[in-house]
């Protein structure tokens, strides 16, 4: 199964439970909170700080917490004040108990991405108090382990008494998940499930009928395909899907599910009505590119873009997007993900580290032999401090799937949150493409990169060849580049807001020539301005991309001994 790679990311803390209470009371009757607030079920105090608490108390060090160290079991039974069956109970693995004080608790498991438990939130009937304890950090959905992706439907509830009473109504039939926070948490349950909520045809919103409930159904709406998501509203009256099973409403909550409204962004406006829109719209972030003469050209790089970079075999376009990498890593503070299917994530790596090192790392024989303490500065400087969590890679794995590098991608972008993505290259996504001719599938592939990046407004760079030339020469032998050389069909071209092309006679007898790259605009919509931008000279020796002058003039007057300066 393909996955994604992280650089470097942090660890969430566990919350805890079976803390001694800092009045003396017990050894393991408190719970703690991810603020560090606590609550003592035995002596019903609430302590704000509970380190505090235990040092003017004086009572014991607190244990320490290991995710097997969960709240007990219980056994299955029906809820009865809920109306939940034992069947029902049973599907979500939920279990109850009852202390020998008479306090009863429902525990609702929580389960990874693996399928295996890691945390359990536990409620308390009497007082509707609860505790979540356990792994939080990488749990999914609750009630996820018990569907398998993929299907007609899936519903998505804030809770999971309403989940459970959902998927009792359907008759046990239909997936039903639900948050693990409620409202408040939605969008950010949805991005880390992105990839299993959208395996389903259709996702319905179950979420409360309040405003809080109705404000996040439509924020997760818009993170979701369009023509996907509908959202459910209950019959008057009614907030959640467990109070109309208490009401004995299954039917009529039925009838809500198939009535359930396709969510679908407004698009019409009236321009005479948004004249403050008009003059307060935010205005992107303009980047510039690493490279003086291409800026002359194109004004920077923006989000909402999809620039094309091509040229012809061996000439250089992998540098020239690796630089583009490095360069967002270091001139921005977004996000940054990369889909590159003709290497693993561990070349991608190496790559990114040569160009911190300025030297050849991505060559095995240097970089092993490089001194381990060298590596992991260059290491460091780029995947950590204000770098941390900010490089998300696509783990291909060989998988060759067209709708499942999509799904990656669109994860990369919503569930990552990646505001700049690299896509290298296009005709490894045409050959994950099972059916029609080149031309079609070219056309189909450009339409979804297009539409993907105006929906989610990140900035797109893509990859792609040139079809071969009838001409004596090739692109290998530096013949000028235009948009009619593009490979396979007209939409590169027509949906690119920018195009780049590379053009180097790599065949030329004189070694600084061969090395020397000319960027060459094909289109600008943004600016207009097309033609020659720049050279770039790549050395043997760092393998890095530096922009020099016209390579006439730069080595007109060289000897022999020339070198350039970084």
């Amino acid at each position: 199964m393909a996955s994604m790679i992280h650089i470097n990311s942090m660890t969430e803390g566990f919350l805890k439970v079976h803390q001694p209470c800092p009045c003396g009371n017990g050894s393991d009757n408190t719970g703690i909170n991810g603020n560090g607030s606590a609550y003592c079920f035995t002596c019903n105090q609430y302590f704000k700080d509970y380190e505090s608490a235990c040092k003017e108390g004086d009572v014991a060090e607190p244990v320490s917490y290991s995710p097997t160290n969960l709240v007990e079991t219980g056994t299955f039974s029906a809820i009865p004040d809920r109306k939940l069956s034992e069947s029902t109970c049973r599907t979500y693995s939920v279990t109850v108990t009852e202390n020998s004080q008479g306090i009863i608790s429902h525990r609702y498991p929580y389960f990874n991405e693996d399928n295996i438990e890691v945390a359990a939130k536990v409620r308390y009937t009497a007082d509707k108090r609860f505790l979540f304890s356990g792994d939080t950090a990488s749990t999914t959905l609750f009630g996820r382990q018990a569907f398998k992706a993929g299907g007609k439907y899936v519903t998505i509830t804030e809770g999971e008494l309403d989940a459970m009473s959902a998927h009792q109504m359907f008759g046990n039939r239909w997936p039903v998940v639900s948050l693990r926070n409620g409202a408040a948490g939605a969008v950010k349950d949805i991005k880390r499930n992105l990839e299993y909520i959208e395996s389903f045809e259709t996702v319905v919103l179950c979420f409360d009928m309040d405003k809080p409930g109705k404000d996040a159904a439509r924020a997760v709406a818009k993170l979701l395909r369009p023509g996907k998501c509908r959202i459910l509203t209950l019959p008057e009256g009614y907030k959640d899907a467990n109070e109309m099973l208490v009401a004995n409403k299954s039917q009529d909550f039925v009838q809500a599910f198939w009535n359930a409204e396709l969510y679908t962004p407004s698009g019409i406006v009236n321009v005479s009505q948004r004249r403050e829109d008009y003059f307060n719209r935010p205005v992107l972030e303009t980047i510039p590119y690493p490279w003086d003469g291409l800026n002359d050209k194109l004004y920077g790089l923006r989000r909402k873009e999809l620039v094309t970079i091509t040229g012809g075999t061996g000439l250089g376009k992998s540098s020239v997007t690796r630089e583009l990498e490095y360069w967002l890593l270091n001139q921005t503070k977004d996000p940054i993900g990369i889909l590159a299917l003709e290497e693993g994530w561990e070349r991608t790596t190496d790559g990114l580290v040569a160009i911190e090192a300025n030297k050849r790392l991505d060559i095995d024989a240097i970089r092993t032999a490089t001194p381990q303490e060298e590596l992991n500065g260059y290491f460091s400087r780029i995947f950590e401090g204000e770098n941390q969590d900010r490089l998300y890679v696509y783990a291909h794995l060989g998988i060759q799937d067209i709708d499942d590098i999509f799904s990656k991608l669109r994860y990369l972008i919503i569930g990552c949150g990646c505001k700049w993505v690299v896509v290298d290259h296009l005709h490894m996504l045409v050959a994950s493409h099972t059916e029609g001719d080149e031309r079609r599938t070219i056309d189909d592939i450009m339409l979804r990169l297009r539409s993907l990046v105006e929906e989610t407004g990140c900035g797109m760079v893509l990859v792609s060849h040139l079809r071969r030339t009838v001409n004596d020469k090739g692109h290998e032998q530096g013949i000028e580049v235009s948009l009619s050389h593009l490979r396979g069909s007209q939409s590169i071209a027509q949906l690119s807001d920018t195009v780049v092309a590379l053009e180097r006679n790599q065949q030329a007898d004189d070694a600084r020539v061969a090395n020397t790259t000319v960027l060459r605009v094909l289109k600008s919509r943004y600016t207009g301005n097309t033609g020659k931008a720049c050279n770039l000279y790549y050395d043997p020796e760092t393998g890095r991309l530096i922009e020099i002058e016209d390579i006439e003039d730069e080595f007109a007057a060289v000897e022999d001994g020339w070198k350039l300066d970084a």
